[in-house]
């Protein structure tokens, strides 16, 4: 093989996609062997939908009292940690009022600061 060959292709290549199936959009990008078949790796048209999460203190379902422990330690981990409202789904006015409100009953101890270690 030349050397001359191979700038060539280079230069071919430049600014182009080697993929033939890259559209480039970020989406397109192959998946590796896991798509064998119909699915030839690459990721669905299909827009994916899910579930939004409501805030339940917004709506009204339940509300925010620091001596309800049972209600508030659905909102922590089992290590004490308090869960963040990306996961839950409560609205940031709700979650900064959660927070305090757990720090309130941890101070009272109605609920624990920390789980044992086994």
């Amino acid at each position: 093989m030349s050397d001359n060959h191979g700038s060539e292709e280079r230069k071919e290549y430049k600014g182009k996609s080697r993929d033939r199936h890259d559209s480039g959009d970020p989406r397109d990008q192959e998946m590796g062997d896991q798509g064998e078949g119909d699915y030839s790796g690459r990721r669905s048209r299909q827009k994916m939908f899910f579930k939004r999460k409501v805030c339940r203190f917004c709506k009204g379902t339940v509300k925010l009292d620091y001596k309800d422990a049972d209600t508030l330690k659905k909102y922590i981990t089992e290590r004490g940690k308090i869960v963040p409202g990306r996961i839950t789904g409560t609205c940031a006015k709700h979650q900064r009022k959660l927070s305090k409100t757990i720090k309130q009953a941890r101070s009272i101890a109605l609920i624990p600061f920390v789980e044992k270690y086994r």
